[in-house]
């Protein structure tokens, strides 16, 4: 276990994941957000099926951080109910997961 996790979001516009991005990294919750352009999502929401075009968040931060950047997901997302999910981190290269854990605030 390295102490990492990703966290997955998405966002229904380019600038809207982009403010969510931004914000992440510049109150240091993040050291890190990719983000992917225009995914197709097929979902139910409220009994219905619904598609959409997406915007996926990747976003690289540590294990004491992860609710604070669940919280700020909530603050800055328009949707009623965004998407947080957290994968942990298992291995990867050991400077890499170094510069994560000393870009984000603990």
């Amino acid at each position: 276990m390295t102490g990492n996790k990703l966290v997955l979001t998405t966002a229904g516009s380019h600038d809207e994941a982009q403010r969510i991005g931004r914000a992440l990294v510049e109150r240091r919750l993040a050291a890190c957000v990719n983000i992917v352009p225009q995914i197709e999502s097929i979902y139910r929401w409220k009994e219905k099926i619904e598609e959409a075009d997406e915007w996926l968040l990747v976003i690289k931060t540590t294990v004491l951080a992860f609710d604070r950047v669940r919280d700020a997901i909530k603050e800055l997302h328009s949707y009623e109910l965004p998407e947080c999910i957290c994968i942990e981190i298992e291995d990867g290269s050991a400077d890499y997961l170094k510069w994560i854990s000393e870009s984000v605030s603990s």
